[in-house]
């Protein structure tokens, strides 16, 4: 799981049926720099599934790879990346 800031949001015209009316996102990994603020703490963007209806400019907690299909189990979602969160702060010790 990584810690991403929303930058925009995605439209698809078209997409594999089960994911019919989802919203997408897309956001920038960050790592403990990015979220102190630090520009150079900023990765390449991916787009995330959300159905936590997060805005821009919001921090998420993203879940990659196999991991990001597990909330729809037994059904099956071709996802690589899914909003597990809105998190309200971070703090790094």
């Amino acid at each position: 799981m990584r810690v991403a800031e929303v930058i925009g949001n995605l439209t698809l015209s078209a997409c594999h049926p089960t994911l019919d009316g989802a919203t997408w996102l897309i956001a920038v990994p960050l790592s403990a720099d990015g979220i102190a603020g630090h520009r150079g703490g900023r990765g390449e963007p991916v787009v995330v599934y959300d159905e936590c209806h997060a805005g821009q400019g919001a921090v998420v907690a993203v879940a990659e790879g196999p991991e990001a299909s597990n909330p729809f189990l037994p059904a099956m979602k071709p996802l690589d990346a899914y909003t597990a969160a809105i998190l309200d702060s971070v703090d790094i010790q």
